[in-house]
């Protein structure tokens, strides 16, 4: 995977918001670094689903300006409990399918619901499909594809359950999004996730963490053999995302790994931000 090929395709995209609340340092930073794309989540102190549409058109101005566009929608859909209402959940999808449109993207990350501590997966899986089916029968109908993330204490946490749910709705409207930390706090074997749903991965969420801690740390420097299944998807010719999720403000490590950002004046938060840029660059030129 050749770093300079990765880079001007634009095909690295970011999740801005830990850079910063503020859209305007966020795109600031980006444009030093020359990232090209977002997966929105969060700016200027709202949640990406509680944007409207005007919101949403002033935002997509400011990118624009920036050169910046959105890789996927970072929404929350599926990022309720299994036992809570759907029905108002569903709505909010649908809002979220228009703010889509608005920034041009046909991609929206979604979730399999929380399951109860302590539950037995199993006995939730008909509901868990149930929901998963109308928010893909919805997708599909505006033309969406939706990005299921494996988060931890979901039902598609652990690789066979996500593969269970890829064999269920894997198509034009539902793909998987491989996270490297999420399995590794999860007891997943990465190796292991990545030989089960290999064949359905559309999009990469960037971050590493180290198993038993659970502690996340710069990619290519934990447990979620990074390096590894990236080579495996450059062979396999992946030309879908890699999307920097750094979660490294409380790393440990940071401040000796980032003495050249401090002396630029960053914030702590942006600090961990160029850190997890820097390891990204570092292992895609290896």
């Amino acid at each position: 995977m050749n770093e300079r090929v990765i880079l001007k395709n634009n095909r690295i995209s970011c999740f801005a918001d830990e850079i910063d609340p503020s859209v305007e340092k966020q795109t600031a930073l980006l444009s030093e670094l020359e990232i090209g794309a977002i997966e929105f989540r969060s700016g200027d102190g709202k949640g990406v689903a509680d944007y409207t549409i005007q919101e949403a058109e002033g935002l997509k101005k400011r990118l624009d300006a920036a050169g910046i566009r959105l890789s996927a929608v970072g929404s929350p859909i599926g990022k309720i409990g299994i036992e809570e209402e759907f029905s108002p959940h569903l709505k909010k999808l649908e809002h979220i399918i228009e703010l889509s449109d608005v920034w041009e993207t046909d991609l929206i990350r979604c979730f399999s619901f929380y399951l109860p501590e302590g539950a037995d997966a199993a006995g939730y899986r008909d509901e868990v499909f149930r929901r998963t089916e109308q928010m893909v029968e919805l997708a599909a109908r505006h033309g969406k594809t939706l990005l299921h993330e494996n988060e931890k204490g979901i039902y598609g946490d652990l690789a066979p359950r996500c593969l269970e749910l890829m064999q269920r709705f894997y198509g034009d409207s539902y793909k998987a999004v491989f996270d490297f930390a999420n399995f590794v706090q999860c007891g997943q074997d990465t190796l292991e996730a990545w030989e089960l749903l290999k064949d359905y991965v559309f999009y990469i969420h960037v971050k590493d963490a180290r198993m038993g801690s659970g502690e996340v740390v710069p990619a290519g420097s934990g447990d979620g053999h990074v390096k590894e299944i990236l080579t495996a998807l450059d062979e396999r010719g992946f030309t879908g995302f890699l999307s920097l999720e750094p979660h490294l403000a409380d790393f440990a490590g940071l401040q000796g790994l980032e003495k050249d950002a401090a002396r630029r004046g960053r914030t702590d938060t942006e600090q961990a931000f160029v850190t997890a840029w820097q390891a990204l660059c570092d292992l895609l030129t290896r």
